[in-house]
């Protein structure tokens, strides 16, 4: 009997006999990347990589700008951002999602939608730019927050809110007082698996890293970098500013435990002028 596998990337096992990991798409033959500070890079899902839930199954196709083709069973059912919809077949019931009161989300100015496919059928959904696909697998009760427009695809049988993300700090600049929500949105994306496995997928720019939090330690991340994190990681604000400087380095303190993934490509992370007032945060002046 061939020895269990076990993805050192979604940390799932399986029996190991094929070139990717059944829950998540990583190779099973790729060797570890990892930074001199811990960082283990994730590898991108490669082409035709096929991923299964429920009694449907989703192939990724393309490497630069790749496509979630999903052959979906008359039982199953997905979740999506409605502008990632290239095409579906004429069987595939698509429908607006109804979420939780205050969900709101734009994009360039304009509103975002949740819609919902029910098989059978195909259906193919994409970012329709530069990056890669994250297979996300939730176990039965295991939750992440994921920060806002990175949502791909869900399976129809895991829930998904929001929440706060409690983030935030208003600069004061020529008398102006500006709020600023440093993530790129003040709220998180939460999904959860409630009795049975659900699969989430993602779509980041660049190349993606995990590490784990063990209980009690922190780790300083750029602001825009976060992709998710496990609903047990904690999150605050720390600014580093110079003495002779007049504008300030913001960071984001993540406490675990529990896994994190940040993306390689982010936005600038200072901010000019004074600031009034923020949510709990620590500070150094070098």
């Amino acid at each position: 009997m061939a020895d269990e596998y076990r993805c050192q990337y979604c940390r799932l096992p399986s029996a190991g006999d094929s070139v990717s990991c059944p829950h998540c798409g990583a190779p099973v033959d790729v060797r570890n990347r990892v930074s001199r500070s811990g960082w283990l890079e994730l590898p991108p899902v490669a082409d035709m990589t096929r991923l299964h839930f429920g009694r449907s199954s989703c192939q990724i196709s393309g490497s630069f700008a790749p496509v979630a083709e999903m052959t979906l069973d008359q039982s199953d059912s997905i979740s999506f951002i409605h502008h990632g919809l290239l095409h579906a077949d004429p069987g595939v019931q698509l429908d607006q999602r109804r979420m939780p009161n205050g969900w709101q989300r734009s994009l360039a100015g304009l509103p975002v939608y949740v819609m919902t496919a029910h098989g059978p059928g195909h259906i193919a959904i994409s970012a329709n730019e530069p990056g890669a696909i994250i297979a996300v697998p939730l176990p039965p009760g295991h939750s992440v927050d994921v920060t806002e427009h990175r949502l791909l695809a869900v399976t129809g049988n895991v829930s998904y809110g929001w929440i706060k993300a409690g983030l935030w700090f208003d600069t004061k600049y020529n008398s102006q007082l500006v709020t600023h929500y440093p993530l790129g949105g003040a709220y998180l994306d939460r999904f959860t698996a409630e009795e049975t496995p659900g699969l989430l997928f993602l779509h980041t720019p660049g190349s993606t890293f995990v590490r784990d939090l063990a209980d009690g330690e922190t780790i300083l991340i750029k602001p825009e970098a976060l992709v998710w994190k496990d609903h047990s990681v904690t999150a605050s604000l720390h600014t580093e500013k110079s003495n002779g400087g007049s504008g300030y380095y913001m960071w984001i303190k993540l406490s675990g435990p529990g896994r994190i993934v940040i993306k390689s490509i982010f936005g600038f992370a200072g901010w000019e002028g004074n600031i009034v007032r923020s949510s709990p945060r620590t500070s150094h002046a070098w």
